[in-house]
């Protein structure tokens, strides 16, 4: 006997039989067009169904993940006062000015008193007429300059000093020229032009930042009315080969890749 089969007739919705010599063809058309009606979540289990709406619920209800809080901004007011070995002078310096600005958070009134305080203890005759000569950086002493430096670390998060600049002027992008440090730390500023780069005013109304919002190391200031050459001197004392001053740290890092 001839073999037969039921196929569903889509103009119909019924079964008829067809002999064997004829093509499925309305069978598979007529799986197909039950596949778009009913969607892939039609053959799932129940269970399944259900389990992929809840999680499509959670997904609309749940709060978004709390986003990380931003650490609080650096206050000095609310550090130590300075020690007695913090405020120590072999010159017989007073730093109890220059501890008290920084440690308001008074960075404009620091930055004049430790210009101030250099030409101190560079000695007498820095002091008697009232600048620092470079060749007077050297005799300059540990203690003093350490504890200038020390005040500056202290109250600035470590981000204002000599030996902070120190660094940056030593790096591989750097490599002691200027102009490039100047660029780096903010000394520069785009003039009213608006194409030519100039230096920042230090006279009359300041044109430097006196706030933590200022890049690493722009503070503290020195002139260079005369040269570059106290600077390079200061950079160049024999106290920042003391170990407390050349530990490399997460900002060091970053500035060699520059």
């Amino acid at each position: 006997p001839k073999r037969r089969f039921a196929a569903i007739d889509p103009g119909t919705s019924s079964f008829r039989l067809h002999r064997h010599h004829a093509r499925p063809i309305h069978t598979m058309k007529a799986v197909a067009l039950l596949l778009l009606a009913v969607g892939a979540n039609g053959f799932a289990p129940v269970s399944t169904q259900f389990r992929r709406r809840a999680a499509v619920q959670r997904m609309a209800t749940e709060a978004p993940p709390a986003e990380a809080e931003a650490p609080p901004a650096f206050d000095p007011t609310s550090l130590p006062a300075p020690t007695p070995e913090e405020l120590k002078s072999e010159t017989g310096y007073d730093f109890v000015p220059l501890a008290t600005a920084l440690a308001a958070g008074d960075y404009q009134e620091a930055d004049q008193i430790t210009r101030d305080g250099l030409i101190h203890i560079a000695g007498e005759s820095a002091r008697a007429r009232k600048f620092v000569y470079f060749t007077e950086v050297k005799n300059i002493p540990k203690t003093d300059l350490g504890n200038m430096e020390r005040l500056w670390l202290k109250y600035s998060d470590g981000k204002f000093g000599y030996s902070v600049q120190r660094k940056i002027w030593r790096t591989t992008a750097i490599k002691g020229d200027f102009e490039k440090f100047c660029r780096k730390i903010d000394w520069n500023r785009i003039g009213e032009d608006g194409e030519t780069e100039r230096k920042r005013r230090w006279f009359g109304d300041s044109e430097f930042i006196y706030s933590m919002d200022a890049a690493r190391g722009h503070l503290p200031l020195t002139s260079a009315l005369r040269g570059t050459s106290l600077i390079k001197e200061i950079f160049a004392h024999p106290l920042w080969e003391e170990e407390e001053f050349n530990k490399k740290d997460k900002a060091d890092k970053k500035e060699r890749k520059f």
